[in-house]
């Protein structure tokens, strides 16, 4: 396990105001990428320096600490520029990353599709790329670990005009699978289903919901950006309606511009659902700061027009539990309060989500005669078909569908359910 100093710089009163929370985040990455964090660097200063970022004493201060604390990397809570992080290499012993690159390298060990590999290795070129010249001796004494992993030292020593032709390669592949994906979205937008897309800060208990619901068996951690590949699985109501459900990379502050670029196409897929999940973790000390940042995000992928219900996740951490499970069914908003993890409330989430997905819908029982038997194989293509049985003179069949597909079919509704 690689040992890390963590360092952080403010450069006005907000952002000393936010420097620990900023800190515990950063924190929380480092260990995510399997570091083992023995030192904190908190500086203010009223401009950041174009050489180093931070000011030469605090240089001095990490090159002392780096020997004292045998630390191999030092980790920056800013992205620095290829100037600054040369410069820095040229006084500090340890390995220099940023950011930017530690949340590259965290998704680079998540990544496990072809495709979400293909997205993080882009975003690493595209990072490094401009970061290549005068990286002769910083290479060499790289070496493998944090900020290393995707592309590979191998990669990294290619001139650019080599990389650049992996970075066209990439992109064709990428842009190859991204067209499937929108032919199976079109052939699922042709269908009746809804869609949900569950978004989140990362870390809010999105998998952990997503399994609730789905009784799937998808991978949960404590570990940030543990949900990379974008998953989908169908959730059923007891009445047998029934929608498909998505889950999708956790979102972060300052999430770096490399991944939000190569990410974008699976991100946009939540331009598609017909609803989305906000899941919030109600019991973080920074729920504020973290609801802004998805929002912000949500706000830039455009999707005003699709209704959010926010999911309060984490009550179970609350000692007023059942107040917000109270809250439920008392409310007409768009919160929602639950604990995936002991499945408290989701009761209540599946009503507000029957309720919101199936509005414009009602039940139809339909009557048709063996004659017009190959009508019936269409009615998946527009409507829920819930039950269906045939007999020697009619084929009965339940559906759920909006009363605008019906117009043609009017003369062999019956009423009730009688004999079913």
């Amino acid at each position: 396990m690689e040992k890390a100093i963590l360092v952080h710089l403010a450069t006005n009163k907000r952002e000393r105001a936010e420097s620990e929370e900023s800190m515990q985040e950063l924190k929380g990455l480092a260990r995510s990428a399997g570091a083992e964090i023995v030192h904190e660097i908190h500086q203010f200063r009223s401009k950041i320096s174009p050489k180093y970022f931070i000011g030469e004493g605090k240089v001095e201060e990490i090159v002392h600490l780096q020997r004292e604390l045998e630390a191999d990397l030092i980790i920056f809570d800013h992205n620095l520029s290829p100037i600054q992080q040369r410069s820095l290499e040229d006084e500090i012993p340890g390995k220099i990353i940023d950011r930017t690159q530690l949340i590259l390298d965290i998704f680079a060990q998540r990544a496990y599709s072809k495709e979400g590999k293909l997205q993080v290795e882009l975003a690493q070129l595209n990072y490094l790329l401009p970061r290549l010249l005068g990286k002769g001796r910083s290479l060499s004494r790289l070496g493998g670990g944090i900020g290393t992993r995707g592309p590979g030292e191998k990669k990294l020593e290619e001139d650019r005009r080599r990389i650049q032709e992996r970075i066209s390669k990439i992109k064709e592949d990428i842009d190859r699978i991204q067209k499937r994906r929108v032919r199976q979205r079109k052939s699922r937008q042709k269908g009746p289903v809804p869609l949900v897309s569950l978004v989140g800060y990362t870390n809010a208990g999105k998998s952990t919901l997503f399994n609730s619901l789905t009784q799937a068996q998808m991978v949960t951690s404590s570990q940030l950006f543990e949900t990379l590949d974008p998953v989908l699985r169908r959730v059923n109501f007891s009445d047998g309606l029934y929608f498909f459900l998505t889950d999708t990379v956790g979102l972060i502050k300052k999430l770096p511009v490399e991944l939000i670029e190569a990410f974008k196409a699976t991100l946009e897929e939540i331009k598609e659902a017909d609803c989305i999940l906000h899941v919030i973790d109600i019991h973080s000390p920074h729920v504020d700061t973290q609801i802004k940042a998805v929002g912000s995000i949500l706000e830039d992928l455009g999707v005003r027009s699709i209704p959010v219900i926010n999911v309060f996740n984490k009550i179970d951490r609350l000692p007023n539990m059942k107040t917000f499970i109270k809250r439920n069914r008392n409310s007409l908003n768009s919160s929602v309060y639950v604990s995936a993890k002991t499945r408290e409330g989701l009761l209540d989430l599946k009503t507000r989500l029957h309720s919101l997905l199936f509005k414009k819908m009602k039940p139809y029982y339909l009557c048709i005669p063996l004659s017009k038997k190959n009508i019936v194989s269409s009615f998946s293509n527009w409507s829920i078909v819930l039950k269906k049985r045939e007999n020697q003179d009619n084929v009965e069949i339940k559906i759920m569908a909006d009363p605008k597909f019906m117009l043609n079919f009017m003369a062999y509704i019956k009423r009730g359910e009688a004999n079913w």
